[in-house]
């Protein structure tokens, strides 16, 4: 009988590393095609946002005239803006009176055509659109036209002549002047909050409200009780917005009264692009840029604060 020599597996080796592949380095590979795809954005964001800001925040410093040497102030054009410049609070009190009332009239006018455009069927697409071609229009062409409708002579004191109405002065009187701009803005950008609430109006359950119905809840009650607390995200949102947008409102009064009658209409971003490109003090423009922004960070920061007592993120 032959003897059958016993076969011996062989022991698997290790399989060798490749040249260069070691424990981490995979990770710093893709940290480098992290940064790759980052970079385009990265470099925009510095030289675009940081630089600037860095540049706004230094020139504030300064005396800097648009044209000659600049000089170091320190702080001085902050003393003198919060201590002896009236006009600064004169436009601070116009831009806070235009955001009150702006944002109000337009979050509530916002709510109610979203809620009555919810309830038209098929016809609710055509006049959302309707309602949002002004947010798309140019705010100077739309500026333009409400100019020549609301001028002494023009297109709405003509039709109130016409039933015997001797129409005011819509651009000339202070408190019509404010008015007038009010009404503009709430034209032109309403329909952005008419699309945001129209949304948030659509994600809730149909089933929700046929309850609150069975329950008895009816009209006022079923919007107060359940609709309100079901859309005050989406309010949130377009209170955040709406008040950040009306801070710094700009072309409305420039192109319809140009800040007047007197000072009355002048906004804060107006009398800042009024000294840095009139009066030619870049320095003090900037200055009220920064003092601009602190503001609207704080009541941005105050609405977060407050939103915890009426905002449900429960859905």
């Amino acid at each position: 009988m032959t003897a059958t020599a016993p076969v011996t597996a062989e022991r698997e080796r290790p399989t060798p590393e490749r040249p260069g592949r070691r424990r981490g380095a995979g990770r710093s590979s893709d940290g480098r095609l992290a940064l790759r795809y980052l970079a385009p954005g990265m470099t925009g964001f510095l030289l675009f946002i940081v630089l600037p800001l860095a540049a706004s925040l230094t020139i504030s410093l300064f005396d800097w005239p648009l044209f000659g040497a600049a000089e170091f102030l320190g702080l001085e054009n902050y003393r003198e803006m919060l201590t002896s410049d009236p006009m600064f609070w004169r436009v601070l009190g116009n831009t806070a009176l235009f955001t009150v009332t702006f944002t109000a009239l337009n979050l509530v006018l916002a709510t109610a055509l979203a809620v009555w455009l919810q309830r038209l069927g098929s016809w609710a697409p055509f006049f959302r659109v309707l309602f949002f071609i002004p947010v798309v229009v140019p705010m100077v062409a739309n500026a333009l036209v409400w100019r020549l409708m609301l001028d002494d002579t023009g297109v709405l004191n003509s039709a109130l002549s016409v039933v015997g109405i001797d129409g005011p002065s819509w651009l000339g009187q202070p408190r019509l002047a404010m008015v007038s701009l009010v009404a503009m803005s709430i034209w032109q950008g309403i329909g952005y909050n008419i699309v945001v609430l129209s949304a948030g109006l659509a994600n809730i359950s149909p089933l929700v409200l046929e309850a609150a119905t069975v329950d008895g809840a009816t009209g006022w009650k079923r919007f107060s009780r359940v609709v309100f607390p079901l859309l005050s995200p989406s309010i949130f949102f377009c209170t955040i917005m709406t008040v950040i947008g009306a801070f710094k409102v700009f072309t409305q009064p420039y192109m319809l009264t140009n800040g007047g009658p007197g000072e009355a209409t002048s906004t804060l971003v107006l009398y800042l692009y009024r000294q840095g490109f009139s009066y030619h003090d870049l320095g003090y423009a900037s200055a009220l840029a920064w003092v601009l922004f602190v503001f609207v960070m704080l009541v941005t920061a105050l609405q977060f604060a407050g939103q915890k007592r009426w905002v449900n993120y429960e859905s």
